[in-house]
């Protein structure tokens, strides 16, 4: 089993990412596998839709969010071993060239650790923001994925589709893993999970603990993705599956690692990263919670 953790970049821990690097060190020295980063770029004060696409609230934990690209990078500076990943990055939101370059950096600083997650958001206010449309969003990041194949594998490079267009231009930076990072995605609408299965090389699905756990769920998810792989003439096998645990604040360490376990046995999946911006409110209760919980974690 691995198990990763989110470093400080949400809510109260935003205001400490000066202790991202000091975390990321003791955690990975822990026996952490992965560091993550999520993403939000505008907390609208009168949501039209809620967080997940439900109601419309969202939590204060949004309201906070730290750079996820600086953050990684500070990570990806100090540690050695552990995978660095995006769970998620609302990707259609950022200019593809600048999106690619800012990931094959912290690939390349990292030595070829990164896990790009990116997922497609719900807020309209984050796209009107950013003077995007946000009934387009699931076509741009079909772009996207696009417009990055080519951009970390051709030097000249360009692209043109109906929503993205890049001239040809110079791209002789590339990453370190070969021919890109892998790309997972989020998404629990069945439009999401067949794009996982057409062009995913992993899945980001999330559950809570002890709220919110549905392993049947996760298999009638899984079973869509891997009917949409099938159909592309995808190996379904080869598309990875890594877990958010979302924790609700003050369930012990015992429980988290025997929910992780049991979610493991029943689905098959075995990298699970652990959401900490709602357990603790400072990078020192942060990393509290890793060093509490590494000792339960079963390692096969």
């Amino acid at each position: 089993m691995k198990i990763g953790f989110t470093l400080p970049h949400l809510h109260t821990q935003a205001h400490q990412i000066d202790k991202a690097a000091y975390f990321a060190r003791e955690a990975e020295n822990a026996g952490a596998d992965s560091l993550w980063v999520g993403d939000r770029n505008f907390a609208a004060v009168n949501p039209k839709v809620g967080a997940g696409g439900f109601g419309n609230t969202i939590p204060v934990e949004y309201n906070t969010p730290a750079d996820p690209f600086v953050v990684l990078g500070v990570a990806a500076a100090v540690t050695e071993r552990v995978k660095l990943g995006t769970h998620v990055l609302i990707a259609p939101l950022y200019p593809p060239v600048q999106l690619a370059r800012s990931l094959t950096s912290i690939d390349l600083v990292s030595g070829g650790r990164l896990i790009p997650g990116f997922g497609i958001g719900w807020s309209p206010e984050e796209y009107e923001a950013t003077g995007l449309d946000f009934a387009t969003r699931g076509a741009r990041l079909n772009e996207l994925l696009d417009a990055l194949e080519i951009l970390w594998t051709q030097d000249p490079a360009e692209y043109h589709g109906r929503l993205i267009d890049l001239p040809l231009h110079h791209s002789p930076l590339k990453p370190a893993q070969r021919p890109r990072p892998p790309i997972y995605l989020g998404g629990s609408a069945e439009t999401a999970l067949r794009r996982i299965g057409r062009r995913g090389d992993g899945w980001l699905p999330l559950c809570i603990v002890p709220t919110f756990v549905s392993v049947e769920m996760m298999r009638a998810q899984r079973a869509v993705i891997d009917e949409a792989a099938r159909e592309a003439g995808r190996d379904p096998a080869a598309i990875d599956t890594i877990l958010r645990v979302n924790v609700d604040r003050g369930v012990p360490a015992g429980q988290i690692a025997d929910a992780v376990k049991s979610i493991g046995e029943q689905t098959g999946v075995d990298h699970f990263l652990i959401e900490l911006t709602y357990l603790a409110d400072t990078a020192e209760a942060a990393l509290d919670v890793v060093h509490d919980l590494m000792p339960h974690i079963e390692r096969g």
